[in-house]
């Protein structure tokens, strides 16, 4: 009977270690589901906290291949076309075997597969699959395989790519939903990423044309805001070259003002035809015109050669369609940078049109300023016309009348003088009455300003500044091929007395009245010697004779000489 009960006894100690093992199997399980949800928590909150749109994605890498266990991981981005990679993120390999390997992959083989069908995908063997492209030259040896796409508000953002689960097992079904759920909390830390990505960049954006707006309305010169406008660009979109053109008058060209960066020498002062150039092209569309690679694009001309390791490019109009383009703003990244995206060329074409607000409400304040400074000269000519003039007109009348009844020749010769004196100050006023009441444009390319120009130029020659006079409508009375041989004229002649008369004063009469134009050149120096060179003479005297005139020149008075050039002017 004892042999009967010894098998009793033991069965229900077998059953109990089993149970005790089963048990404690669960309770290992259990802990470990417990540790996997912690880390998954510690890995989302991890991903959540990052801002940086770069740091992230490297985040979730390592995030992904810490949860999984693999030895290998990456991200990659799917570009603009929905079909390749345009980015990749590797935890695993070390630089130098990155280096060895070569270029990154751009969605061939397994990494392509999950680009055409954004669905888990978990593989024992890599390279049985029909999509296994195979690995290039200095590649490590992969074969487990697990990848999951991230998505972005219902748009693929891209990838997760794991291999080599550690300790030679497969990725199962429990790593598959794993990543699954980080690939979402992925999903929102990337839009969180880009959301405040895109709101630094505006605030940028925005922080540039304050700027820019600051610098034109406090009066600053339109080629200084040009260049803060090209500076600005290419520092905010990280491009190699930022050049400006604008529209060159009466020409169907434009002429590349500024130019800052990489190749800006071989671009600045380029005129571009409209048809053979990026530039030219986003001018005439009134659009922006982007380029994959600029240096080997057909639409553009490559004489002279100016985009030497430059690839990506856009061309954006500064203002608007309907005739309010007044510039064109381009933009290049060197050859291995990535190609301009639409919201990065939206944002471009905003900052263009805000710098063209700008620069229209710049022009108007300078033209508001300048009818008001009109306005101001207007009413000096008018007061002095009305006033001063009058006032030294019956001044004269009187000393004239008074002068018939002094008896002493000298004292008679003395009130004539002043009677004299008081013509020339009135001539000298109605010059300057004339002078004030010319338009800003037109005196800026009017006789009346060349003469002033050209004497003022001339006085650092001469070591000091020449006297000018003018008399009657100067700019009215006289053509503008007569006024280039006047302008030519006076130029030689301040020319001559710096470089022969040795003087220390000389005086420039202009005067026009209606029926001849005369310029009087007069000095103190030491005259026009009899045997000297007379080339510029003869240059003057020549360009009177052809317009019907002459060319007098004469000693003055206690030293020096006096020029008379004399042309009529033609008939009204």
């Amino acid at each position: 009977m004892t042999g009967t009960e010894q098998p009793g006894v033991r069965l229900p100690q077998l059953k109990l270690d089993e149970l005790l093992e089963e048990l404690q199997a669960r309770i290992d399980a259990a802990r470990g589901t417990r540790d996997r949800v912690h880390s998954l928590l510690e890995a989302v909150l991890s991903v959540g906290r990052e801002l940086e749109l770069e740091q992230a994605l490297h985040s979730i890498v390592e995030a992904a291949a810490a949860l999984v266990d693999a030895e290998y991981a990456a991200l990659g981005v799917i570009g603009p076309d929905g079909t390749t990679l345009a980015a990749f993120h590797t935890v695993g390999l070390s630089e130098e075997r990155i280096a060895e390997i070569g270029p990154y992959p751009e969605g061939h083989g397994i990494l392509g597969e999950l680009i055409r069908h954004p669905e888990p995908l978990r593989l024992s063997k890599l390279s049985a699959h029909p999509s296994s492209y195979g690995f290039p030259p200095g590649h490590p040896p992969m074969n487990t395989f697990l990848g999951v796409p991230i998505r972005v508000r219902d748009q693929v953002f891209g990838n997760l790519y794991l291999t080599e689960k550690r300790g030679g097992v497969d990725f199962d079904e429990e790593d598959e939903s794993v990543l699954a759920t980080l690939a979402v909390a992925a999903g929102v830390a990337i839009d969180n990423a880009r959301l405040y990505e895109d709101s630094r960049l505006r605030e940028r954006w925005l922080l540039a044309n304050a700027e820019i707006s600051h610098s034109l309305m406090s009066g600053s010169e339109r080629a200084e805001a040009l260049d803060l406008i090209a500076e600005r660009a290419r520092e905010i979109t990280g491009s190699a070259l930022a050049a400006v053109a604008m529209p060159m008058p009466d020409t169907e060209a434009l002429g590349v003002e500024i130019a800052v960066g990489a190749q800006s020498d071989a671009h600045r002062g380029l005129v571009l035809p409209l048809d053979r150039s990026l530039m030219g092209l986003a001018f005439t569309a009134a659009a922006p015109v982007t380029s994959d690679d600029v240096a080997h694009d057909s639409r553009v001309s490559q004489d002279p050669p100016r985009f030497d390791g430059l690839g990506p490019a856009v061309a954006v109009p500064i203002g608007t369609g309907g005739g309010g383009v007044r510039g064109v703003l381009l933009l290049a990244r060197e050859s291995d940078r990535s190609v301009f995206s639409d919201k990065e060329t939206e944002m471009l074409r905003g900052f263009a049109a805000q710098a063209a607000i700008a620069m229209e409400l710049a022009e108007r304040r300078q033209a508001a300023q300048q009818i008001a400074l009109l306005e101001d000269r207007d009413r000096i000519a008018r007061d002095l016309h009305d006033l001063a003039i009058q006032r030294l007109f019956a001044t004269g009348m009187t000393l004239q009348s008074a002068g018939r009844f002094i008896e002493h020749p000298e004292a008679s010769e003395r009130v004539l003088r002043a009677v004299d004196d008081l013509d020339e100050t009135i001539k000298i006023i109605r010059s300057t009455i004339f002078g004030l009441r010319a338009r800003e444009g037109a005196a800026a390319s009017g006789l009346r300003a060349r003469v002033v120009r050209v004497a003022g130029e001339a006085a650092p020659v001469l070591g000091f500044a020449p006297s000018v006079r003018m008399e009657g409508l100067v700019d009215t009375d006289v053509p503008g091929e007569i006024a280039d041989h006047v302008v030519a004229v006076l130029s030689e002649s301040l020319t001559n007395i710096a470089r022969h008369a040795h003087a220390d004063r000389a005086e420039v009469l202009l005067a026009a009245d209606g029926r001849e134009v005369r310029l009087r050149v007069r000095d103190n120096g030491v005259g026009i010697p009899s045997g000297g060179r007379r080339s510029g003479l003869r240059n003057m005297a020549e360009r009177a004779e052809r317009l019907g005139g002459s060319l007098d020149v004469a000693k003055t008075e206690g030293g020096g000489a006096t020029l008379e050039w004399r042309v009529p002017l033609p008939a009204s």
